[in-house]
């Protein structure tokens, strides 16, 4: 996982911060600033969400093709949707997690990345999440901090459901989506980063979700869907069912 802030040299600060640069930063990625990559070779992976790529377009089949490109490069920068394979993932110490968001940010050389240790996680629930699924989805997250010690800090319920819809654009077969309620949503992170100060079909609207959050908060964000288990498929392919596996 990567922080990010807007471009300048790097500094010893691991917080974001908007601050402008004259000089064009140096991308590590060592968690310390005074080791530096021997080549400092990078490369950035890009696959596209919800168009149904043909290597990550299903969920965590680009994840192969990460671990490949990671053993040539110094660092390698890439997206939520490339290195999780829903409940499946494979650490890479050399590899920056971005939300696609400040991916773009820092394509365009908006935001610098600077690669953190650890970052406090802010749990935020949907209020539409029935109460059943709610507990266990807080019972997954005491989990985390119980057994992996895990920085789960807090937690927060949105004051409105916010409505989350999706659908498949019929002239491209793009997947996207729409949140209805979205200042809902800011208002629940916000109050979550001022209390700690620190924190497929669903592919299209899960990244309008992380987009909305990273944008306005420039901090990291990653999503996940909350759903009770769909109807078996004997006919799955081995492509997506990773997706499976949060269901057993």
């Amino acid at each position: 996982m990567a922080s990010f802030f807007t471009v300048k040299p790097p500094t010893p600060s691991l917080s974001l911060s908007r601050r402008f640069l004259s000089n064009k930063p140096t991308i590590s990625c060592s968690f310390s600033l005074k080791c530096k990559c021997k080549r400092e070779y990078t490369s950035v992976m890009i696959v596209p969400t919800g168009i149904g790529a043909a290597i990550g377009g299903y969920a965590g089949d680009a994840l192969p093709v990460a671990r490949a490109l990671s053993t040539v490069v110094d660092c390698l920068i890439t997206h939520p949707n490339v290195l999780n394979a829903a409940m499946l993932y494979w650490p890479m110490p050399n590899a920056l997690y971005v939300e696609g968001y400040a991916l773009d940010r820092f394509a365009e050389g908006s935001w610098a990345l600077q690669p953190v240790h650890q970052n406090r996680v802010g749990l935020v629930l949907d209020a539409g999440i029935e109460e059943e699924l709610r507990i266990r989805q807080l019972q997954v997250a005491d989990a985390a901090r119980a057994s992996l010690g895990l920085p789960v800090v807090e937690y927060i319920v949105t004051d409105t459901p916010l409505k989350v819809e999706k659908w498949v654009d019929p002239e491209t077969g793009q997947s996207t989506g729409r949140i209805k309620h979205p200042d809902s949503l800011l208002r629940a992170v916000r109050t979550l980063v001022n209390r700690s100060k620190g924190i497929d079909l669903l592919a299209g609207v899960e990244a309008v979700i992380s987009h909305l959050v990273v944008k306005e908060f420039q901090i990291p964000c990653a999503h996940a869907p909350a759903l009770s288990p769909l109807p078996l498929s004997p006919f799955l392919s081995p492509k997506s069912a990773a997706e499976e596996v949060g269901k057993l």
